[in-house]
């Protein structure tokens, strides 16, 4: 019966490793998203994405201890706000710079981003930030599935079902509406689809609102799973779901899903059969390897220069 107990034991925890990978590669991919999303239509990496997962989880976290609105009020005008950061980011930083080197676009998103954890700072100072429990809905502190050694919290359930509602009308506003057929004219060809009577500055911002706002849902999620809030946060989450957008494909919606995906399990069993200290550098290590032998990513497209 030993060695079957310890078949059974390695079993339950690479289930239970495996629950919380899919969880930690949902909220990658809404971040991912956000990357994504600003880079298939302009062509940016927004490295100021990060802080506004960050600002997410601070809005909702003061909503809830300061302002004592119930969490799922707050966690919709968090939403509603991130959007807002977003197109104000655009028009304050980005619009100016349509027309100029992509290398000015790309200075200007490091110094926002620089901006916006230093104004976090200064708010909300240094100390790491936890959601009080009590205010909090209690279900998300109950197991919703025991099987043996596996659980499955509600908040894994809730983090789930929101990215997947999520990811669901995204497909559907990209696929099946006017903005989303605009925003992939833009993609292709920005001069054309303005000789067309595209509006490519509006269609750019509300890419910008939609993208931004997973963002912000992501730090939301990010804080009530890990129960911790900082203002360099965003840093560190930004730049694995930039990983994980490059594993999938930059500038493609579904690469951006399923590199979060890849990128939050490879990092959670890394960290369970090796070591905690090399989840980050287990993480990496996959997504060079995809770009070393796949380089447009796991379901990207290779491009060609136009001559």
């Amino acid at each position: 019966m030993g060695p079957l107990h310890e078949l059974l034991d390695q079993s339950s925890l690479f289930l239970q490793q495996l629950v919380n990978g899919i969880t930690l590669g949902g909220v990658y991919a809404l971040i991912a998203v956000g990357y994504t999303m600003v880079y298939g239509v302009i062509q940016l990496i927004n490295f100021a994405h990060g802080e506004i997962y960050m600002l997410g989880a601070f809005l909702a976290y003061t909503m809830v201890t300061v302002l004592h609105l119930p969490f799922f009020v707050a966690f919709i005008l968090t939403i509603l706000l991130c959007s807002c950061f977003g197109i104000l980011l655009d028009f304050i930083a980005y619009r100016p710079l349509r027309q100029a080197p992509r290398l000015a676009a790309l200075i200007t998103a490091i110094g926002m981003s620089i901006f916006l954890q230093n104004l976090a700072l200064m708010i909300w100072g240094s100390q790491i930030k936890s959601f009080p429990r009590e205010l909090l809905p209690a279900v998300f502190s109950r197991p919703a599935l025991v099987l043996g050694e596996i659980t499955v919290s509600w908040l894994q359930i809730f983090i789930l079902t929101i990215t997947v509602l999520f990811m669901a009308i995204l497909h559907f506003i990209i696929h099946r509406t006017q903005v989303g057929t605009a925003m992939r004219a833009i993609s292709h060809d920005k001069v054309t689809s303005a000789l067309m009577g595209i509006g490519v500055n509006r269609v750019i911002s509300f890419t910008f609102a939609v993208g931004s706002a997973m963002g912000g849902m992501a730090g939301i999620l990010v804080g009530l799973y890990y129960n911790a809030i900082f203002p360099t946060m965003g840093y560190i989450a930004g730049i694995k779901a930039f990983a994980a957008a490059v594993l999938g494909g930059i500038g493609n919606v579904p690469g951006a899903m399923l590199g979060g995906g890849v990128l939050g399990i490879a990092e959670v069993l890394g960290a369970g059969y090796i070591s905690s200290e090399y989840r980050d550098g287990i993480s990496y290590a996959v997504m060079i390897a995809v770009i070393l032998f796949k380089p447009s990513g796991l379901i990207g497209k290779p491009t060609g220069d136009k001559v």
